[in-house]
Protein backbone atom coordinates (compact mmCIF):
# COMPACT_ATOMS: atom_id res chain seq x y z
CA UNK A 1 0.00 0.00 0.00
CA UNK A 2 1.96 3.09 -1.43
CA UNK A 3 -0.39 6.07 1.00
CA UNK A 4 0.35 3.96 4.17
CA UNK A 5 3.79 6.54 4.97
CA UNK A 6 1.76 9.33 3.54
CA UNK A 7 -1.03 8.46 5.88
CA UNK A 8 1.22 7.82 8.76
CA UNK A 9 2.66 11.38 8.12
CA UNK A 10 -0.50 12.77 8.08
CA UNK A 11 -1.80 11.25 11.10
CA UNK A 12 1.14 12.23 12.78
CA UNK A 13 0.66 16.24 11.80
CA UNK A 14 -3.21 15.70 12.80
CA UNK A 15 -2.76 14.16 16.01
CA UNK A 16 -2.01 16.52 19.20
CA UNK A 17 0.19 13.73 20.63
CA UNK A 18 2.29 13.48 17.57
CA UNK A 19 4.49 10.65 16.81
CA UNK A 20 5.76 10.18 20.01
CA UNK A 21 5.13 6.25 20.20
CA UNK A 22 2.56 3.55 18.75
CA UNK A 23 -0.93 4.13 19.97
CA UNK A 24 -2.71 0.62 20.74
CA UNK A 25 -6.35 1.32 19.34
CA UNK A 26 -7.85 -0.71 21.85
CA UNK A 27 -6.89 1.87 24.40
CA UNK A 28 -7.34 4.72 22.45
CA UNK A 29 -10.99 3.75 21.28
CA UNK A 30 -11.72 3.23 25.35
CA UNK A 31 -10.26 6.78 25.98
CA UNK A 32 -12.16 8.14 23.41
CA UNK A 33 -15.67 6.49 25.03
CA UNK A 34 -14.42 8.00 27.72
CA UNK A 35 -14.63 11.31 26.97
CA UNK A 36 -17.63 10.94 24.83
CA UNK A 37 -19.59 9.72 28.19
CA UNK A 38 -18.46 12.79 30.21
CA UNK A 39 -21.13 16.09 30.09
CA UNK A 40 -20.13 18.78 28.25
CA UNK A 41 -20.28 22.36 30.36
CA UNK A 42 -23.38 23.87 29.00
CA UNK A 43 -23.63 27.36 28.59
CA UNK A 44 -26.12 29.30 30.98
CA UNK A 45 -29.23 30.08 29.26
CA UNK A 46 -30.59 33.80 29.83
CA UNK A 47 -33.53 33.47 32.66
CA UNK A 48 -36.20 35.42 30.45
CA UNK A 49 -35.87 32.65 27.30
CA UNK A 50 -38.43 29.84 28.53
CA UNK A 51 -38.10 25.96 27.70
CA UNK A 52 -40.21 24.81 25.00
CA UNK A 53 -41.67 21.52 25.98
CA UNK A 54 -41.37 18.76 22.84
CA UNK A 55 -44.82 18.22 21.26
CA UNK A 56 -46.39 14.77 22.63
CA UNK A 57 -47.90 13.81 19.31
CA UNK A 58 -44.70 13.71 17.18
CA UNK A 59 -42.70 10.33 17.74
CA UNK A 60 -38.92 10.70 16.45
CA UNK A 61 -36.56 7.83 16.36
CA UNK A 62 -34.14 8.95 19.24
CA UNK A 63 -30.59 9.71 17.49
CA UNK A 64 -27.27 8.13 18.22
CA UNK A 65 -25.13 10.14 20.79
CA UNK A 66 -22.06 10.52 20.28
CA UNK A 67 -21.33 8.57 22.99
CA UNK A 68 -23.27 5.53 21.49
CA UNK A 69 -21.86 5.87 18.61
CA UNK A 70 -18.30 5.76 20.23
CA UNK A 71 -19.05 2.40 22.03
CA UNK A 72 -20.55 1.08 18.76
CA UNK A 73 -17.46 1.65 17.02
CA UNK A 74 -15.58 0.40 19.89
CA UNK A 75 -17.79 -2.76 19.51
CA UNK A 76 -17.64 -3.27 16.26
CA UNK A 77 -13.56 -2.84 16.15
CA UNK A 78 -13.09 -5.44 18.73
CA UNK A 79 -15.50 -7.63 16.88
CA UNK A 80 -13.55 -7.87 13.71
CA UNK A 81 -16.32 -5.51 11.89
CA UNK A 82 -13.96 -3.06 10.20
CA UNK A 83 -15.98 -1.01 7.72
CA UNK A 84 -18.83 -0.46 10.32
CA UNK A 85 -15.77 0.58 12.91
CA UNK A 86 -14.08 2.79 9.95
CA UNK A 87 -18.10 4.05 8.97
CA UNK A 88 -18.69 5.44 12.76
CA UNK A 89 -15.51 6.71 13.72
CA UNK A 90 -15.75 8.56 10.20
CA UNK A 91 -19.10 9.88 11.45
CA UNK A 92 -18.15 11.01 14.61
CA UNK A 93 -15.64 12.71 13.33
CA UNK A 94 -17.73 15.15 10.90
CA UNK A 95 -20.31 15.45 13.58
CA UNK A 96 -20.11 19.09 14.20
CA UNK A 97 -20.83 19.71 18.01
CA UNK A 98 -18.04 17.90 19.82
CA UNK A 99 -15.94 19.59 22.52
CA UNK A 100 -12.23 20.46 21.80
CA UNK A 101 -11.62 17.41 24.09
CA UNK A 102 -13.72 15.28 22.32
CA UNK A 103 -13.17 15.88 19.31
CA UNK A 104 -9.08 15.32 19.72
CA UNK A 105 -9.99 11.94 21.36
CA UNK A 106 -11.99 10.87 18.41
CA UNK A 107 -9.05 11.68 16.03
CA UNK A 108 -6.65 9.97 18.47
CA UNK A 109 -8.95 6.82 18.29
CA UNK A 110 -9.48 7.07 14.38
CA UNK A 111 -5.31 7.71 14.11
CA UNK A 112 -4.75 4.31 16.18
CA UNK A 113 -7.47 2.39 14.43
CA UNK A 114 -6.73 3.10 11.11
CA UNK A 115 -2.98 2.90 11.69
CA UNK A 116 -3.73 -0.51 12.96
CA UNK A 117 -5.78 -1.41 10.03
CA UNK A 118 -3.43 -0.21 7.55
CA UNK A 119 -0.61 -2.71 9.34
CA UNK A 120 -2.73 -5.47 8.58
CA UNK A 121 -3.55 -4.49 5.02
CA UNK A 122 0.19 -4.49 4.67
CA UNK A 123 0.30 -8.14 5.83
CA UNK A 124 -2.88 -8.78 3.13
CA UNK A 125 -5.86 -8.74 5.60
CA UNK A 126 -8.62 -9.08 3.60
CA UNK A 127 -10.99 -7.41 5.62
CA UNK A 128 -8.49 -3.97 6.60
CA UNK A 129 -7.52 -3.69 2.63
CA UNK A 130 -11.64 -3.18 2.67
CA UNK A 131 -11.66 -1.06 5.11
CA UNK A 132 -8.77 1.03 3.96
CA UNK A 133 -10.67 1.28 0.66
CA UNK A 134 -13.78 2.51 2.55
CA UNK A 135 -11.67 4.91 4.89
CA UNK A 136 -10.08 6.37 1.40
CA UNK A 137 -13.19 6.82 -0.54
CA UNK A 138 -15.13 8.18 2.80
CA UNK A 139 -11.59 10.94 3.24
CA UNK A 140 -12.07 11.53 -0.57
CA UNK A 141 -15.90 12.48 -1.00
CA UNK A 142 -15.95 13.96 2.92
CA UNK A 143 -14.15 17.07 1.26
Amino acid sequence: MKSVGLFALLLCFTSLVGCGGKKDANTELQRAAAAMAQPDPSPTAPATEPVQPASPTIQTAPATTPAQEMSQAMTAYKAGDLDDAVRRLQKLRATPVLSAEKRMAVNDATAAVMSEIYALADKGDARAIQAVKLYEEMQTHHK
